[in-house]
């Protein structure tokens, strides 16, 4: 399905704004109708009220919250079966098979689909339910993982778990489906990035960096986006990395030229080998209303410590512990 901007979603009558977007939470479009009737009905509602939900919702994350509800057991009952997403009889919705399509589940080894369907089978024994994961960017070793570490849960954490799902996949199908309103250039998103040179005490000026994107499809396309010069700050001049409408949710990947910056330093002694030349860093841009910091770089030269902040969120690699600022 096409497209639309969120001015234009926001006045179709009820039965085309639930066939656009109705199908974002698995087979029950009563929640995106119920959103409608409690906010842009014209035959239940003051036209005052219409107006200030328009005014209200300004972008595709307010949108998103404001239809979300209180979700039940039988939402969670809807998701399909990811054992059975080969089956061309089941009865599933076209999204949730591109979904799971992207997922490798039909690339499974034998040992791999024995334990698959033996977890499963324990999962939905226990919890009643399907085991329920927004894995439109998931591999099988994340599907797999996952269902290992979620099927011992309590029941209350697991419900919860499997409700936040839910709501990613949700959220996922939207931004497929609506723009930015018109006029407006993006969703207000945008990426930075900023290096720090702590073996010499300074910003790494001077540093290349390349930024990639990932495309969705089996083969993992990676498009270079832009190639950037780090400013006396160790940031990028010129401001974001992306914003507007080429900030867009996905895989992108940094990659940090370490060796050509260590060159430059005379006390370096950089060998005919660097311990570290180019330095990659993937990561996953999710929400295109949000900023994300990614990273702020620190590094020796013999070794580096990496810290990614994404939404206050830091890890460090290579040691893999939680620092603090």
């Amino acid at each position: 399905m096409a497209k639309i901007s969120l001015n234009q979603l926001l006045t179709l009558p009820r039965a085309e704004f639930v066939a656009h977007i109705g199908g974002i939470y698995e087979k029950t479009p009563r929640i995106v109708d119920e959103f409608y009737s409690a906010n842009l009905s014209s035959e239940l509602l003051d036209p005052s009220v219409i107006s200030a939900t328009k005014e209200r919702i300004t972008n595709v994350r307010i949108l998103f919250d404001e239809i979300k509800v209180h979700r039940r057991l039988d939402l969670l009952r809807s998701h399909p079966d990811l054992c059975l997403k080969l089956d061309p009889e089941v009865d599933i919705t076209d999204e949730s098979r591109v979904e799971q399509g992207r997922s490798g589940l039909s690339n499974l080894t034998p040992d791999e689909r024995a334990k698959f369907r033996d977890l499963n089978g324990k999962y939905k024994a226990r919890f009643q339910f399907p085991f329920i994961l927004a894995v439109r960017n998931a591999s099988k070793y994340t599907v797999l993982s996952a269902l290992e570490g979620r099927v011992d849960s309590s029941i209350e954490d697991e419900i919860s778990c499997a409700l936040f799902q839910v709501d990613k996949i949700a959220w996922m199908r939207l931004l497929t489906l609506v723009d930015c309103p018109e006029g407006d250039d993006g969703h207000g998103g945008f990426l930075t990035c900023h290096v720090l040179d702590t073996a010499n005490g300074c910003p790494a000026s001077g540093m290349r960096i390349d930024l990639y994107q990932y495309h969705d499809g089996p083969d993992k396309e990676r498009v270079l986006i832009e190639s950037f010069i780090t400013n006396g700050d160790g940031r990028l001049s010129g401001g974001p990395a992306l914003s507007g409408t080429a900030f867009r949710p996905g895989q992108y990947e940094w990659i940090f030229y370490v060796g050509d910056y260590f060159a430059k330093f005379s006390s370096s002694r950089i060998s005919g080998t660097p311990f570290l030349d180019v330095v990659p860093l993937r990561f996953g841009l999710d929400d295109p209303t949000e900023h994300y910091h990614v990273p702020l770089l620190r590094f020796v030269e013999m070794g580096f410590r990496c810290k990614v902040r994404l939404h206050e969120w830091y890890l460090r690699l290579w040691n893999l512990e939680p620092i603090q600022l």
